[in-house]
């Protein structure tokens, strides 16, 4: 039960990091000398999105569905 309340938190605030407005006004500076930060953030963000969905699956997925 703790596990699934911490995964509910865990995507609230993963939404709440996805509205970045703070990075919108400038394209400076660059990650890497290449990389636009906005871009950058994206990039680590859909990371870390992908590991919380990766151990919803391994912990929160249902053993009566296998």
């Amino acid at each position: 039960m703790l596990v699934r309340w911490l995964f509910v938190l865990a995507v609230a605030g993963l939404y709440v990091l996805h509205q970045d407005w703070w990075n919108w006004r400038a394209a400076r500076p660059l990650v890497f000398g290449f990389l636009p930060v906005g871009l950058a953030y994206h990039a680590i963000f859909t990371l870390a999105t992908v590991l919380l969905m990766a151990a919803a699956v391994k912990w929160l997925w249902p053993k009566h569905l296998e």
